[in-house]
């Protein structure tokens, strides 16, 4: 039960990423002087729920993963460790910087930086994007291990 709640909550979290950057972005384009500490809160919960993501997978990975890999291997979409989630191990790096910058981007006067407005929101347009694309990829993977389970 425990595994699989921990395999549950990865993709969890990364939604819940997800969903903050949109806040961010969305707050950015109505940007005050009264929604600067919303903006300022959100991006750390992007930050914190992005290093969440990482340390729940990173600890599904390394003591999990070795399974799944053989069967995704073995299985009829072998693409699915071999590209996909080989993939989504480099391309998630810069996702996790991104996110780690964003609350120090959000720290400054955006309503009088426009430059560090578009850049807060460019920011956390690309956190969406790639969050979208992680979430597929894991979408993926996971089908990947369930095809070789049912030997497909």
């Amino acid at each position: 039960m425990a595994n699989e709640l921990i395999l549950m909550l990865h993709p969890a979290v990364g939604v819940l990423a997800i969903l903050a950057a949109v806040w961010v972005m969305a707050e950015t384009l109505s940007i005050s002087s009264n929604n600067a500490m919303r903006i300022r809160s959100a991006s750390i919960a992007v930050a914190f729920l992005i290093w969440s993501a990482y340390l729940i997978g990173g600890y599904w990975y390394v003591l999990h993963y070795a399974t799944d890999k053989a069967l995704i291997l073995a299985g009829p979409w072998p693409f699915a460790h071999s590209f996909v989630m080989e993939t989504k191990e480099h391309v998630f790096l810069p996702l996790l910087l991104l996110a780690s910058y964003l609350p120090i981007a959000a720290s400054n006067d955006l309503a009088a930086n426009k430059g560090a407005r578009v850049l807060v929101f460019c920011s956390a347009t690309l956190i969406v994007l790639m969050g979208l694309a992680m979430e597929g990829a894991g979408a993926f993977v996971a089908m990947g291990a369930k095809l070789g389970l049912l030997g497909k």
